[in-house]
This record gives C-alpha cells, sequence and structure tokens, in this order.
C-alpha cells in the first residue's frame, strides 16, 4: 500500500524521458508517443535486473564506469537540447505519421539507459519494500512489473498533456519558444549530471 503511491509519485516526477514524451505527443500523436515509450520501458527493464542481480553495486563501485556511463549520457541530453533549440517549430497541424516511431523509442531508450542515476533508484528504492526471508528475486520482479505498469501510467498521463498543449502552439513563434524552453530544461539535465558526483 506505501509501495504503490510512493512509485508513483517518482514515475510523474518532471524529467527528461517525461518531457519527451509530452514532446513527442504534442508533434507526432498520442499513439506514437506510448509506442515510444516501450523504450524507456526497456531500458527500465535491463536496470531492473541488473538491480536484482546486484550488477549496479559493480557498476556503482567503479568510478571509471560511473564516468563513461555518465559522460555518455550528459552528452547525449545535451545533443538532443541542441537540435531541439535549433528547431525552427514542430509539427502543430496534421500529426507526422510517417515519423519513425522504432526512432523514437530508440530515443527514449537511449536518455533512460544513459542516465546512471536511474539505476540508483532501482538500486536504493526498490530494496526498501524487499522482505529478505522471502524469495528476493520474486519479489524483485513484483516490485518491477508494478513499476514498468505505473510508468506507463505517467508516459500516457505525459502524453495527454502534450496533446493538451498542441492547441498553444499553433503560431510557429510560440512553438519556437516552447522548444527553447524544453532545450533549457534538457541542457540543465545534462549540465547536472555531468557535474554530479559518485555516491
Amino acid at each position: 500500500m506505501l509501495f504503490i503511491p510512493v512509485c508513483f509519485a517518482l514515475n510523474m516526477t518532471p524529467g527528461p524521458n517525461n518531457l519527451l514524451s509530452m514532446n513527442n505527443a504534442r508533434c507526432y500523436g498520442f499513439k506514437s508517443a506510448l509506442i515510444a515509450g516501450l523504450g524507456r520501458i526497456a531500458a527500465f527493464s535491463v536496470m531492473i535486473v541488473l538491480a536484482a542481480s546486484g550488477l549496479a553495486v559493480v557498476l556503482y563501485a567503479s568510478e571509471a564506469l560511473f564516468l563513461t556511463i555518465k559522460v555518455i549520457g550528459a552528452t547525449y541530453l545535451l545533443w538532443i537540447a541542441f537540435n531541439l533549440w535549433r528547431s525552427e517549430s514542430s509539427p502543430v497541424g496534421e500529426f507526422d505519421n510517417g515519423r519513425n516511431q522504432l526512432g523514437l523509442a530508440k530515443q527514449e531508450f537511449l536518455l533512460a539507459a544513459g542516465n546512471p542515476k536511474a539505476i540508483l533508484i532501482f538500486t536504493a528504492f526498490l530494496p526498501q519494500f524487499v522482505d529478505v526471508s522471502a524469495s528476493v528475486n520474486e519479489q524483485f520482479f513484483v516490485l518491477g512489473s508494478t513499476f514498468l505498469i505505473l510508468e506507463m501510467g505517467a508516459i500516457s498521463i505525459y502524453a495527454m498533456f502534450g496533446m493538451y498543449l498542441r492547441q498553444w502552439f499553433t503560431k510557429p513563434k510560440m512553438a519556437k519558444r516552447f522548444n527553447r524552453g524544453c532545450a533549457t530544461f534538457l541542457a540543465m539535465s545534462g549540465a547536472s549530471l555531468l557535474l554530479s558526483r559518485q555516491q
């Protein structure tokens, strides 16, 4: 009863991936944003398996590995921010159904996988709800599955918000301002990740 509300609050926390879902829905439609979100689910699934197997502890024990993932993740965030800043506007008329949904999913996957802090969530958060007297792997499976289901709920909510935003951006100038606002947030997230230290 405690895990679900706390977990959902964590899912709903504004971040680069949720912002990307919102923007994908605004540009390419609700369905495309949901399909793209599966890339994030895939990345988080891998992280949950790592946490359950104890490999995440190895990651955090290795400064070189931590630094490598951190730099790659931060660089990717800054690259997305740079391209979004340069974008004149995003499609706000008809949905671009020809957009490669696999490409959007790949972008979500790389954005989630490139953030070592996400692994910390699974190594520090999920174990708090595990009873060591019972099967740990089964509990990780249940907790991890619940997290992923709630994450899809968060993706849907942010995507719906992105659909709502479409009516505000019929003018290219407004779309450009939104793009630059998103780019600024992503750049700040990338810089914050780059400056973060291993705990």
